[in-house]
């Protein structure tokens, strides 16, 4: 990154960062590329766990203000009709906690469900299953783009294997390594702000680490797209949120040096992220969903 600049990344303001997070998921298709996954692939992944017993455990890292687990835990309620489905929870954020508590004292017949919140990060986690000698085995394990704020990728995936039951599944969804997001990172990772909480790791990275480790998986490309056509509108305070988002710097447009901004834009124009659709410019926001499988 450029000494004299001033860029600091988007986690150190975390108003701004929640905002510009609201407006990426009000201008992608993130959401929708995800139920349609949940919808169409997800039930005959999750139709052989649960081994026959009157309980499925589902594990989920990083579930956020959990609407999206909801959407899990009702395939797998809807293939396992007859069972209790215990959800354990691993969320750092208090405030993504209280809103899905929120969020499950308000959906109605979750009778079948039970929720245990645990406000922690997933090393954390691990480390306190690790020093209470903890066996417990899940049937499900999800982390729905989390693996970037890991401390390791393969000890985390190597944790969650180790507490997997027979037949069951971990299921990781991250942008695509062939997503506008990859070619965005490799090109100018480097030369935006450093920080401690997010990784430039992509659905390729996990791939490449789920073989190294001798794990059986299976890939899935989940299309989607986020509209940038307002980040090219000169004093657009969303199309400025949104260019923070992109590049994880807080006030990009203001604190960048003025060759490296106009450097960077003009990238996010080319075909390596993005294509131009009736008048619109739209970035490759596309995922990759990795389901990975026990040993035995």
């Amino acid at each position: 990154m450029d000494k004299s600049s001033s860029m600091r990344s988007l986690f150190s303001d975390h108003s701004r960062y929640v905002k510009s997070f609201q407006l990426f998921l009000d201008r992608s298709t993130e959401h929708q590329c995800m139920q349609e996954f949940i919808n169409k692939e997800l039930p005959d992944i999750l139709s052989r766990i649960g081994n026959g017993n009157s309980s499925i455990n589902v594990l989920g890292i990083g579930s956020g203000s959990g609407e999206v687990d909801l959407q899990m835990l009702r395939k797998v309620e809807e293939k396992h009709p007859e069972v209790h489905i215990n959800n354990d929870i691993v969320e750092p954020s208090a405030e993504h906690v209280m809103l899905y508590k929120e969020l499950v004292s308000r959906t109605p017949d979750l009778q079948k469900m039970s929720f245990k919140w645990n406000k922690m990060t997933s090393s954390e986690y691990e480390k306190q299953m690790k020093e209470e000698n903890e066996k417990k085995k899940w049937d499900f394990i999800h982390m729905i783009q989390v693996l970037y704020y890991v401390e390791s990728i393969e000890e985390t995936i190597k944790f969650c294997h180790q507490h997997l039951e027979k037949n069951g599944k971990i299921v990781i969804i991250l942008v695509s390594g062939n997503s506008g997001w990859a070619s965005l990172w490799k090109k100018y990772g480097s030369r935006l702000p450093l920080n401690d909480i997010c990784n430039y790791i992509t659905s390729r990275d996990v791939k490449e680490a789920v073989d190294r480790m001798g794990l059986k998986c299976q890939h899935y490309d989940l299309p989607s797209i986020m509209d940038i056509t307002e980040c090219f509108i000169d004093g657009n305070e969303e199309g400025e949120l949104l260019v923070d988002f992109l590049t994880e710097t807080l006030h990009f447009s203001k604190t960048a040096p003025p060759s490296f901004k106009s450097e960077l834009m003009e990238y996010l124009k080319q075909p390596d992220c993005s294509t131009r659709k009736d008048d619109k410019i739209v970035f490759n926001n596309t995922l990759g969903a990795i389901v990975v499988e026990p040993l035995f």
